[in-house]
């Protein structure tokens, strides 16, 4: 059984664990002499920070998509637009890839086109490889 209280926990059973703050914490086997004790050090949050791309990037790679995957213009396609979703397979997104890299000029290797899911992750990549090519 593990109860908790704020920063401390304890868990019931054959073992006993318990944490004061998050800095030191201690297990004992219910009264027996082996005793392990360690420190917990505090570990600073990873943060991310992606920039958004431009609204006309979007756009563009938008109208990309439409016409690669022959939607009609009815079809609504936004930034949170999932390949998958449009109906695209493996080949469709390698021609929406090659279309990108053509109007955009650029070069998109094949780890990264893997990971792109939706329009926006076209979208920020391909601001991504303009800013590298800038620098």
């Amino acid at each position: 059984m593990a109860t908790t209280t704020g920063a401390s926990f304890s868990i019931n059973s054959s073992l006993t664990a318990r944490a004061s703050s998050l800095k030191l914490a201690a297990l004992s086997n219910q009264g027996r002499s082996s005793t392990l004790s360690f420190r917990l050090r505090p570990q600073t949050a990873r943060l991310r920070v992606s920039c958004a791309a431009k609204p006309e990037t979007v756009e563009k790679v938008c109208q990309i998509v439409k016409k690669q995957l022959a939607l009609s213009d009815d079809t609504a396609v936004t930034g949170e637009s999932k390949f998958a979703a449009l109906g695209a397979d493996s080949l469709d997104t390698v021609e929406i890839v090659m279309g990108l890299e053509e109007e955009f000029g650029i070069s998109v290797e094949e780890d990264s086109a893997q990971s792109i899911l939706t329009v926006q992750d076209a979208a920020d990549l391909i601001e991504e490889l303009k800013e590298k090519d800038g620098a």
